[in-house]
């Protein structure tokens, strides 16, 4: 004979699960700001291009949610998607990291190169995939900028890059900091051409990236309270030993010093960038 559970205690159960229930749809549907610790539902978020309707603190997002807003209709070409990284070193663990990273952001690498139009204007445009591996730069992501432009040059384009980065991927060693070199070399091609190159530094923008390809612009925006440096600001305080300013190495402070040239929140990106490629005459 079966043991049978008196009637009250499978109610009880069933009320407990259907608060498991409630309680994970409820979390689902709010984010939690880093900033103020107020919560935001996903739906506001979305359509306020994942920036908090209460402080304004400006989420990370995806390359692909990023191109999808700064390109007319989000429609653009995707370019150079053949390449991807190996691990050339035998790095221990390294193959297992790629694939993960793939998995979790569903993406190929931590880049997107891309041609589109942005207000009418013709564009190529790079965005750093914060959720593949930290946006670390190893070997294919200098690559595909490299390679994006050289693009620009033949087709006579303007380039804007969104960066956000922790720098240099170490599975690829010294090979990852030779990127640096490489791409701080097509960028100076593309500007010999006469053509515009506009870095966006989003948070956070750090190490090899921030000492190479994304200073460089001819134009250097960045988003509100963007974190913005070589070392991060860890690493000095432990070095130096002293306490470092209040906003350091924020956007607003590199503003302040002349690094940056203007801080554009993400909602008007598009409208700013359009803009600025028609000014400088791309149609």
């Amino acid at each position: 004979m079966k043991f049978r559970r008196p009637l009250n205690m499978v109610e009880e159960e069933r009320r407990q699960n259907e608060a498991l229930v409630k309680v994970a749809k409820t979390q689902a549907a709010y984010v939690v700001c880093e900033s103020c610790k107020r919560k935001n539902t996903a739906e506001d978020l979305s359509v306020n291009l994942y920036v908090c309707g209460h402080c304004g603190n400006h989420f990370r997002i995806g390359a692909r949610t990023r191109l999808s807003h700064i390109f007319d209709g989000g429609v653009f070409t995707e370019l150079f998607t053949d390449l991807l990284s190996q691990n050339i070193l035998g790095f221990e663990g390294y193959d297992g990291k790629l694939e993960a990273a793939a998995v979790s952001c569903d993406e190929t690498e931590a880049i997107i190169t891309a041609v589109g139009t942005i207000d009418g204007a013709s564009a190529a445009v790079f965005a750093m995939e914060p959720n593949f591996m930290m946006g670390s730069m190893g070997c294919v992501v200098g690559e595909k900028i490299a390679c994006l432009f050289e693009y620009a040059v033949k087709d006579k384009l303007p380039v804007i890059g969104f960066c956000t980065s922790g720098g240099a991927r170490m599975q690829e060693g010294i090979l990852s900091l030779m990127q640096m070199a490489k791409t701080a070399g097509a960028v100076k091609k593309h500007s010999d051409a006469g053509l515009l190159y506009i870095s966006v530094l989003t948070n956070p923008t750090t190490g090899g990236v921030t000492a190479s390809f994304a200073s460089i612009g001819d134009i250097n925006i960045a988003e509100p309270a963007a974190l913005i440096g070589f070392a991060g600001p860890r690493v000095i305080k432990q070095t130096i030993r002293k306490e470092l300013p209040v906003g350091f190495q924020r956007a607003e402070s590199l503003l302040e010093k002349g690094f940056i040239d203007l801080i554009v929140p993400r909602h008007q990106h598009r409208e700013f960038l359009g803009r600025l490629l028609k000014i400088h005459g791309s149609i």
